[in-house]
């Protein structure tokens, strides 16, 4: 088998020690899978010494290997700082889709009766992030004006709408939702233009277009009956996860998945997060939630598994199964309503990823 290198891009805070709990669980003694882990310096720290070249250096070492595994990292608010270290690696990796899933965890009862699988498939780049702003006074009145020019491009609007058909054909979904076409026709509705040409390429897929406020609606009010797959905007699908994945108990009980494509839409570069943030009041406390960034690890190696590594699909199952297992067994952290630290957590998600690959190679099986 192809050696395996996966960067991992360490971040701040609590961030970074979720991310050192996903790493235990990765461990090849783990998993049974053979990887190398080289890793990047991405603290806001570092970030500021070097001027940002820590963040070009892990894209450039993510593009060459292909995987790469983030943690959360501090968005400083300065106009004159470092910035937003994941706009930076998404530009340079060329990513093109962010795709972030929802899903029902065992012993959590979710809002609003949601139990089915709920997939935001956003574009990586562009839109209102990266925008021109700038600010001016009206002649007339002397009031205050702010602008902001934004932008998208046709090859990212295509790549978010073909990958939201393809991975509502692969859940037995509908793709549902979508911008909000009538207000902008010319900006969103560049988007809306690609859904409807994907929606003819991919007619066995139920597509239902809806405004993005009427999508909000539809969430709460009982839409969700079977799974559903939503096409977003930048930062429309960056809204829409944060009101996602707590519909099924907590934003970190979800891992994101950022994709860069070649001309055929197949998956370049894959970089992997928990769509959480640092949580400082959290660092060093334990009591963290670390389903996020162990699932994140989960779907790294999903995406292995596509490059011929059946290893690595074993594996990704394993820690799919084990951490939701493991909340069905009352293994949860508080902010589940649990008593179990971070720690605890992953203790026991590593127990069960041991067996459950033991019992699987004694039984021969590789699905």
């Amino acid at each position: 088998m192809a050696d395996l290198k996966i960067i991992v891009l360490e971040g701040d805070d609590t961030g970074q020690e979720l991310l050192e709990e996903a790493l235990r669980v990765l461990d090849p003694s783990v998993t049974q899978v053979e990887a190398t882990f080289e890793r990047h310096d991405l603290s806001l720290e570092n970030r500021r010494a070097t001027d940002n070249e820590a963040v070009l250096d892990a894209a450039r070492a993510m593009t060459d290997a292909g995987f790469g595994l983030k943690a959360p990292t501090v968005t400083p608010e300065g106009a004159d700082d470092v910035g937003s270290p994941n706009r930076i690696l998404r530009e340079q990796v060329d990513g093109k889709v962010i795709i972030r899933t929802g899903r029902r965890i065992p012993g959590v009862s979710p809002f609003a009766g949601v139990h089915f699988p709920i997939s935001v498939c956003r574009m990586a780049v562009g839109d209102a992030y990266g925008a021109k702003q700038w600010r001016e006074r009206d002649p007339d009145s002397g009031d205050e004006l702010a602008f902001r020019t934004e932008r998208i491009s046709r090859s990212v609007c295509r790549a978010t709408a073909e990958y939201a058909f393809r991975t509502a054909a692969k859940i037995h979904g509908r793709v549902y939702g979508g911008p909000k076409w009538t207000v902008s026709p010319i900006y969103e509705g560049m988007l809306k233009e690609e859904l409807d040409a994907a929606a003819e390429r991919h007619r066995e897929v139920p597509y239902v277009p809806v405004l993005i406020d009427a999508t909000y609606a539809g969430l709460i009010s009982g839409v969700a009956d079977a799974p559903l797959v939503i096409p977003a905007l930048n930062r429309d699908g960056d809204c829409l996860s944060d009101f996602v994945l707590p519909l099924f108990g907590s934003i970190a009980g979800a891992e994101s998945v950022l994709l860069s494509f070649d001309e055929d839409y197949e998956i370049d570069t894959v970089m992997a997060e928990a769509p959480h943030g640092t949580a400082p009041a959290l660092k060093g406390k334990n009591i963290a939630n670390p389903m996020g960034m162990i699932m994140a690890g989960a779907a790294l190696l999903h995406y292995v598994s596509l490059r011929g590594r059946p290893d690595a699909d074993l594996a990704s199952r394993a820690i799919y199964e084990s951490v939701l297992e493991a909340t069905a067994a009352g293994i949860r952290t508080p902010d589940l309503g649990g008593h179990a630290t971070t720690a605890e957590f992953t203790d026991e998600t590593i127990s069960r990823v041991r067996t459950k690959i033991d019992i699987w190679s004694a039984l021969g099986s590789t699905t």
